[in-house]
């Protein structure tokens, strides 16, 4: 999973991605064309993994990870100037999910390219670049399609380009509108025929406000977000920056002072999974404890290959218990005794928190 960090210049989202990432990076910046990517890779927090840990003692502990993208601060105009394709689209495009720094907050310091502090403008200013950047992106494929189809006589793919051109004006006309392509109701048959054009306006949106150091984290606070498929957190993003710089047991004195439950960017990371459809499962054993990402949905031959593909292919039987049950009983032995350990096929649906044993020959 991967996810863009976005924001116009001096957001704070390099902040973010500091805290997120435990890393030390300074401010992106475009120059010459070319555009600055900071990339890491964050280990996703889950106590369970914790927990099956201490139960196994095994000789590794592996927990589900995400990558997290920090591009170059977007100027408003990007999209309309047409600056806004190339490397730097790409940067941003490959993203499963985007992660929206909009900063809330004043300091001297720390100048605010159009002046001032307005949350929703800076929020709604950079949305709009997206939306002109799949629009051109729609128009250019509508005139090539438009094009094929003006031919006479049948060609192979006539029917799967006009079903394509129809559902592409369908969309021109919600982007001319400024409604996000996430915003519409669209078929599973639709979004998978989308899905290679890594529209922007398509992906899941978590919109973090950076509050600075005392502004209110209760996101009631600030206008309502509406549009599918997203959510809002807000964020200390210095205060969260200098948590995470410190070892596990003085992060854990810092936030018992400030009456912290947890980190905000655990809450930003469940968040993303949960705009993802996203869920973990486990595999258990003296050898080693892991967690493994699935889409929600997905059953017991999906995730015996994210595994290993030759678990799909020569897939039995998977051994079932969910974690809750497995703690109950404290044990696998005990857990089979209450008879909550099952046998599940091919079309099981895993659940959130289940531990699976694949059975397989190959």
């Amino acid at each position: 999973m991967q996810i863009g960090i976005v924001g116009l210049p001096n957001s704070t989202k390099t902040t973010i991605f500091n805290a997120l990432t435990q890393s030390q990076e300074q401010t992106a910046a475009t120059s010459s064309g070319k555009v600055e990517v900071h990339t890491a890779m964050v280990t996703v927090p889950d106590p369970r993994v914790d927990h099956l840990s201490e139960i196994y003692n095994p000789q590794k502990t592996t927990y589900a990870r995400v990558q997290y993208n920090d591009v170059a601060g977007l100027r408003v105009g990007v999209g309309q100037e047409g600056a806004l394709s190339g490397q730097l689209l790409n940067a941003v495009a490959q993203s499963d999910a985007l992660l929206h720094v909009v900063r809330a907050f004043e300091d001297e310091h720390i100048p605010h390219p159009e002046g001032s502090i307005d949350a929703i403008r800076d929020l709604t200013a950079l949305e709009f670049e997206f939306l002109i950047s799949d629009l051109q992106i729609v128009e250019r494929r509508l005139d090539r399609l438009e094009h094929d189809l003006s031919r006479k006589g049948s060609y192979g793919e006539r029917q799967t380009d006009q079903k394509e051109l129809d559902l592409l004006k369908r969309i021109k006309d919600s982007l001319e509108q400024e409604i996000p392509i996430r915003d519409l109701d669209l078929s599973e048959v639709e979004e998978k025929r989308l899905r290679g054009y890594q529209f922007l306006t398509a992906k899941p949106a978590l919109i973090a406000i950076s509050v600075g150091d005392t502004g209110s984290d209760n996101p009631d606070d600030y206008p309502a977000y509406q549009h599918n498929k997203s959510d809002l957190v807000c964020i200390h993003g210095a205060l969260e920056m200098e948590i995470s710089q410190l070892s596990q047991e003085d992060a854990n004195i810092f936030l018992e002072e400030y009456g912290i439950d947890e980190p905000g960017l655990n809450r930003m990371i469940r968040l993303n999974y949960e705009l993802l459809g996203l869920q973990s499962f486990f595999t258990v054993g003296e050898d080693e404890v892991r967690a493994w990402t699935i889409p929600i949905g997905a059953n017991t031959i999906d995730a015996a290959g994210t595994i290993h593909s030759d678990l799909a292919r020569g897939f039995i039987r998977a051994e079932v218990v969910n974690y809750h049950d497995f703690i109950k009983a404290g044990s696998l032995a005990e857990a089979r005794k209450e008879g909550t350990v099952r046998l599940e096929g091919r079309n099981y649906l895993v659940q959130d928190g289940d531990i699976l044993n694949i059975r397989f020959n190959v």
